[in-house]
């Protein structure tokens, strides 16, 4: 049976996903509820550094930008993803992620996902003696989207999110789960294939505002959490050199639509009565407010961005080699990592490899962790990527 206290410490670091330095900068660092809404669920994604919002559309564009699936080549797919959490201290902390498309017609399509992120067994024993009693603790969100093409090159679409948060640990405190839901809409561009004079090439671009949703509280007595609503925005192009060669560099930026703490009463601190009056805000007015709220003024605002470089080659829709790299500024998480992957396909399945090299002095939770996915296209052919 694990130790206790490596438990413990894993329980708390997933608590803390958004990882801060241990020092001033780590005050102004936003959190919020259900973090592992902020993880990279599927292999490919995370081989690129996290992006997906402008990326060519796969099974897994569910978590990124739905809008992509009214441009997917095949009619169907399924995808499955699990990621090792915190694998170099324990083994039983993961995200499992399934996923379901259907491209029904030429323009319109549906998808489905489920993610479930366990904390593995918490065992509590009274003496050395004790049986124990054992806590698993996990989150889990289930979502349907619906997207359709308003134009040959251009989509959108809406997604509707349950989330449920158990973390409750019944020798610690008497919170019940909590639950909640999530709205997400996106938007996709992907341009007609253009003629240059060495190679043809294709313009794509995307953008999401995901988990747009009231907070989520845990007891009738306790705070209220923000989730996670997150503005993403990315560019990428296709170089298509030959019949068999593609090379697609993309960019990607991201912020968190959440307050940024703020010393409210101008004491220099934020202390419990600025905490109160930071749960005043309401859901909905943050998507506006945490544009301009930062104490530090606009340069701590564009702080508050993170952003990611990628690019993927494919040779004969076969084999992908992929590469990004992740940042985020020291003073609101520190999160700096470069990344690589492999993909190959055979006939209808996909695999999916990904690897993750922190960069930061704070060491990612997935450092050192493979990822895999899974997936199976299948159903009609439309047109290729």
């Amino acid at each position: 049976m694990k130790k206790i206290f490596i438990i413990s410490l894993a329980f708390v670091s997933l608590l803390n996903f958004r990882m801060n330095a241990q020092d001033e900068r780590s005050q102004t660092a936003i959190t919020t509820a259900v973090p592992f809404l902020l993880i990279a669920a599927d292999a490919r994604a995370a081989g690129l550094a996290d992006q997906g919002v402008a990326t060519t559309p796969d099974a897994f564009s569910q978590q990124w930008n739905p809008s992509k699936y009214a441009f997917i080549s095949k009619q169907q797919g399924v995808g499955v993803n699990y990621t090792p959490y915190l694998s170099s201290l324990v083994n039983d902390i993961g995200l499992g992620n399934l996923t379901y498309y259907n491209r029904f017609n030429e323009r319109s399509a549906f998808a489905a996902s489920f993610k479930y992120f366990s904390l593995g067994e918490i065992e509590f024993r009274q003496n050395a003696n004790d049986l124990g009693l054992i806590q698993k603790p996990n989150e889990l969100t289930f979502d349907v989207s619906y997207v359709t093409q308003l134009s040959p090159t251009f989509s959108m679409g809406v997604t509707g999110r349950y989330l449920r948060s158990d973390l409750k640990l019944d020798q610690v405190s008497e919170a019940e789960a909590a639950n909640g839901f999530g709205v997400d809409v996106s938007a996709y561009y992907q341009s007609e294939e253009i003629a240059y004079n060495s190679f043809n090439g294709r313009w794509r671009a995307g953008l999401t505002i995901s988990n747009i949703g009231p907070k989520l509280k845990y007891d009738d007595a306790g705070q209220e959490d923000f989730i996670p609503t997150t503005f993403r925005l990315g560019a990428g192009f296709d170089f298509l050199l030959d019949e068999y060669n593609r090379i697609t560099p993309s960019i990607e930026f991201a912020k968190l639509l959440v307050p940024s703490p703020q010393d409210f009463d101008g004491d220099g601190d934020i202390d419990a009565s600025d905490n109160a009056e930071y749960q005043e805000i309401s859901s909905f007015g943050a998507i506006f407010s945490s544009w301009g709220d930062a104490d530090g003024g606009f340069s701590e605002e564009l702080q508050e961005f993170t952003w990611s470089l990628g690019a993927e080659y494919m040779y004969r829709d076969v084999f992908a080699f992929r590469a990004g790299y992740f940042n985020e500024a020291e003073e609101k998480g520190a999160r700096k990592f470069v990344s690589m992957g492999a993909g190959f396909k055979y006939t209808i399945v996909n695999i999916d490899i990904s690897y993750l090299f922190s960069t930061s002095a704070v060491r990612s939770p997935l450092e050192g962790t493979l990822r895999f996915g899974l997936s199976f296209n299948f159903g009609e052919d439309y047109y290729d990527r």
